[in-house]
């Protein structure tokens, strides 16, 4: 009898967690909105403690936080216009450059099949299908239209993290308070609040520690590639800075937009030289530059960061894989798993 009731109230907590997450998955363009706004008022939780301090009222220095944060996101999305841009004019002569490689390869693969072709007409009929393959005359882009009925969706949604970012900014020593009071017993309520304000703190200091590597990782990359004569450098170190945060995923679109671009700018064994040069600079940043400034004893398992990943991005896409780190690691210090509140995790 107690094994059939273990058994129902585990089956009661598997059906709630499915339907929780497929309300978050069918609900996306409210709740992936909304969690991102919270992660990033967490982030920002340090820069409104210092208005306050300095005697500002919490109104204007949550004012501050969305107006700082919302000019950030303009300046990105000004930022990467012009590299889609270029990678878009130079599509066609990108599709030539790989034609050609195709045929190449296709003509090696063909003279090392040679016997296996001989053998293969002496037992059955010769079969000889051609495929043509053409060139795409052009990119298709979103037209006038499209972007008309695409942008209430867009609008709701930058409404939707606007107002939760800034009341957050405004209540959140209220809405601690009010989650220890409702989350924990009497004697354990400023231990819930203090573990509240910790995870604020540890992800903060974790994401300003991410964010100056990647500064510098971008930096190097931008380098490198003026050094040799890439178009755009200074876009692609901005991308790279941008896309570490994304880890795993991140590096691997870097990667593959770098070598697409780098047959668009280079001729030969040249066009391989970007992507060398990322992969050599990231390989230096994830295996010694982030461990030693994180801190590799207090590193998350890299299958847990996967994991959370991937399920992030499952979730939410884009906005589930920039919000999933973060998370994962307000919901291990809120848990004890990690109890040192400053240095940050997973390596990018």
């Amino acid at each position: 009898m107690i094994n059939i009731e273990r058994l129902a109230h585990f089956s009661v907590i598997v059906i709630g967690i499915i339907a929780m997450f497929s309300a978050l998955n069918t609900l996306e363009s409210i709740f992936a909105p909304l969690t991102l706004a919270l992660m990033t008022g967490v982030v920002l939780s340090p820069l409104t403690d210092f208005w306050e301090d300095r005697g500002l009222p919490s109104l204007v220095s949550a004012l501050i936080g969305l107006t700082l944060t919302l000019l950030a996101l303009t300046g990105l999305g000004l930022v990467f216009y012009p590299l889609i841009a270029q990678l878009v004019e130079q599509a066609p002569k990108v599709w030539s450059d790989m034609q050609d490689s195709i045929k190449m390869i296709s003509a090696m693969l063909r003279d090392l099949s040679a016997m296996g072709d001989s053998v293969s007409e002496a037992v059955s009929p010769t079969t000889s299908t051609t495929t043509a393959t053409t060139a795409p005359d052009g990119v298709g882009l979103p037209s006038i239209t499209d972007a008309l009925l695409f942008a209430p969706a867009v609008l709701s949604q930058i409404l939707i993290f606007a107002g939760a970012l800034f009341f957050f900014l405004l209540t959140r020593t209220e809405i601690y308070n009010w989650a220890a009071l409702k989350l924990s017993n009497q004697g354990e309520r400023a231990q819930t609040a203090l573990k509240l304000r910790n995870a604020e703190r540890y992800v903060s200091r974790y994401f300003g520690t991410i964010t100056l590597i990647n500064m510098g990782l971008g930096t190097c990359v931008a380098a490198g590639l003026q050094m040799l004569g890439m178009p755009g450098a200074v876009l692609w170190g901005v991308v790279a800075f941008l896309l570490n945060f994304v880890v795993y995923l991140g590096p691997a679109f870097i990667f593959v937009a770098l070598l697409f671009a780098g047959v668009a700018a280079f001729d030969g064994g040249m066009a391989l030289a970007p992507t060398l040069v990322y992969v050599f600079l990231n390989s230096i940043e994830a295996q010694f530059i982030t461990p030693t400034l994180v801190g590799r004893k207090m590193a998350v398992n890299p299958l847990l960061v996967f994991l959370a990943l991937v399920f992030g991005i499952w979730l939410w896409g884009p906005i589930g894989g920039i919000v999933a780190i973060p998370l994962l690691i307000w919901v291990l210090v809120l848990n004890g798993a990690l109890t040192r509140p400053a240095k940050a995790t997973a390596t990018a």
